[in-house]
């Protein structure tokens, strides 16, 4: 049987409306780019893998987040059972960068005792003159959710990020490859039975 995953991560994408959130998750994901975009309602979601490292497969549940006030209540509810934030602010618009702060303090104040790593993405990026997105020309979008899923994976090996019954933010596959905490391998080693025949 092929294996689909090792791990899941649940990312989420953070920040004021019209920051390009949903663009970057859509180049990421479908490799596609549309000049017209719905703002999103709530919260949409999208997926995708990426081989991390040699027979290392992680799935990313993205999640795209309303930056609208009026689904606050809607999206905090996602926040703690991530893993990963990508706070996402318009070059063109410093307010955006400017309220980066008060998303990272609200979702701080959701996920605990949890903890989320960040990688903060500045978009929009070419042609800011006409305000087009690097979504359009596909610039550092895959770079940026590879090297969360990098840091957190890393993390996940030093024993610093571990799966947990009832949080979601890092789900194992169907794998024997699984990492465990320091403590938890030597008390794995000191159940496993010895090696050997005694006949």
């Amino acid at each position: 049987m092929d294996i689909l995953w090792q791990y899941q991560f649940r990312i989420i994408l953070l920040g004021d409306s019209t920051v390009g959130k949903s663009s970057l998750l859509k180049r990421f994901t479908d490799g596609v780019y549309s000049d017209v975009a719905d703002p999103t309602v709530g919260v949409d979601f999208y997926a995708r893998s990426l081989d991390i490292e040699p027979e290392v497969k992680i799935k990313l549940q993205l999640w795209d987040t309303a930056g609208q006030e009026r689904f606050r209540s809607i999206t905090t509810s996602y926040y703690r059972n991530s893993v990963g934030g990508l706070p996402v602010f318009d070059l063109t618009n410093r307010k955006t960068f400017e309220h980066v702060r008060e998303w990272h303090k609200e979702v701080s104040e959701h996920i605990l005792p949890h903890h989320m790593v960040y990688i903060l993405i500045g978009h929009k990026s070419d042609l800011a003159k006409e305000r087009q997105t690097s979504a359009k020309c596909n610039s550092n979008v895959d770079r940026a959710f590879e090297l969360l899923t990098r840091d957190v994976y890393e993390l996940m090996k030093m024993g610093e990020i571990v799966t947990r019954d009832g949080w979601d933010g890092v789900k194992s596959g169907l794998t024997a490859k699984v990492f465990y905490a320091a403590q938890d391998q030597e008390e794995l080693a000191a159940a496993a039975p010895e090696r050997g025949c005694r006949c």
